[in-house]
């Protein structure tokens, strides 16, 4: 009889026990599930921090829009140098400042600029020669910044304060009307050159 009466108080303290370690487990999971859409994975966590140094290598690139480093412009060239590990030295706008910029910022050795891309130039702006403009609007399609503005058949005009410099309007021009000018330095940034 008292071996009956061990064997039920075993299996009420064995019961008790495990439903409450069933409850247990199920408060523990509540604290750790929480709203899917405020929680990120350590994918997304991960896809995010690329995203803002593909951004941060963007910014420091010269935003001309030119093409010249081989990508259709400054943000698929900073994506190619993050994820597909491109060279640092395909920027011919950016030139050596923005190669040891970015040396500096990645971590990368400084190398070169690539001269199969293009040299450097000084800072410009297209200018159109509008009584040669026969407004085929080839330019204004060419423009990666939409800095050219006109019609069809009427005269076209560059708004200086957008255009880059990219040289992309020339090549479709049929009447060569496009120029390329060095940029003005306005007064306020002008200085004495330094003696030889």
């Amino acid at each position: 009889m008292t071996t009956a009466i061990a064997f039920i108080i075993f299996g009420l303290i064995a019961a008790v026990a495990g439903g409450a370690l069933a409850w247990l487990s199920g408060q523990k999971s509540k604290t750790h599930r929480s709203d899917p859409s405020t929680t990120k994975s350590a994918y997304s966590i991960a896809e995010d921090s690329l995203d803002e140094l593909i951004e941060a290598v963007n910014e420091k690139l010269p935003q001309t829009q030119c093409a010249q480093c081989g990508y259709p412009g400054c943000r698929p060239y900073a994506s190619a140098i993050i994820e597909n590990d491109a060279p640092i030295n395909q920027c011919p706008p950016g030139g050596l400042a923005l190669i040891q910029e970015l040396s500096d910022f990645l971590g990368k050795e400084a190398i070169d600029p690539d001269l199969d891309r293009g040299e450097q130039k000084p800072e410009q702006v297209a200018v159109i020669i509008e009584p040669d403009c026969i407004g085929c609007t080839l330019c204004i399609a060419a423009c990666p910044v939409d800095a050219i503005v006109g019609a069809s058949r009427y005269m076209h005009t560059v708004i200086s304060d957008h255009c880059t410099g990219c040289e992309l309007c020339l090549p479709p021009c049929p009447v060569d009307c496009i120029e390329l000018i060095p940029v003005q330095q306005p007064l306020s940034q002008w200085h004495w050159s330094k003696p030889a």
